[in-house]
């Protein structure tokens, strides 16, 4: 990948804007490592191979690796939060059919990458036991944020009449997610989008009917 970014010795430079250029190229490769490996055994120097950096320009930005996944988390919990809104806020799309839209794009996106590149929360949360124990705040808000727009899309098909109005949508929201978590790794092991759209389709006809 191209990140546009000249390798130097000694310092960061002192312009501020090949500053928060070389940042924003640590995170990015960051977010591509770690979507494809566990935060365990990713290797900082091969995030800085990618950017082309020297290793004190690395902890120049960040004081140690827990540091820098917690801002990965942040920067990747926000990137899927726009995407999602993407697909769930779209009115001119009826509600449900709104899921359905999510499940293609997400299938697009896993297939663009060989279906390599799985979910960084999800890949983290699967890691509890062996990295620091402030992570489990983090994955745990970003789980809830993204489960709340999945819930304003129930609430909103509530809303129209196509799904009973006695549904508990926070709730439906919150197996959804756990559900989809384990498509995007279903479909990393089968390397084929089959599994998300089995999911989607499968949560949406099982939804509460009037």
């Amino acid at each position: 990948m191209e990140l546009g970014i000249v390798k130097r010795r000694g310092r960061p430079p002192k312009n501020p804007s090949i500053k928060n250029e070389t940042k924003e190229a640590l995170i990015r490769a960051g977010m591509e490592v770690l979507t494809e490996k566990c935060f365990t055994v990713a290797s900082i120097d091969e995030i800085l191979q990618k950017v082309g950096v020297p290793k004190g320009s690395y902890y120049y930005y960040f004081s140690s690796k827990a540091e820098f996944g917690r801002q990965l988390l942040d920067r990747y919990v926000a990137f899927f939060a726009n995407k999602l809104r993407r697909n769930l806020n779209n009115t001119s799309v009826a509600p449900l059919a709104r899921i359905g839209e999510f499940a293609a794009d997400a299938a697009r996106g896993m297939a663009k990458y060989d279906f390599k590149r799985g979910c960084l929360v999800g890949n983290m949360s699967q890691e509890m036991t062996t990295i620091p124990e402030h992570f489990a705040d983090q994955l745990r808000a970003g789980y809830e944020l993204w489960q709340s727009i999945v819930e304003q899309c129930l609430v909103e098909a509530q809303e129209s009449g196509e799904i009973a109005a006695h549904a508990d949508c926070r709730k439906l929201a919150s197996v959804f997610w756990s559900g989809w978590e384990g498509a995007v790794m279903r479909a990393r092991v089968e390397q084929r989008a089959d599994p998300l759209y089995a999911f989607a389709d499968f949560f949406v006809a099982g939804l509460p009917r009037a």
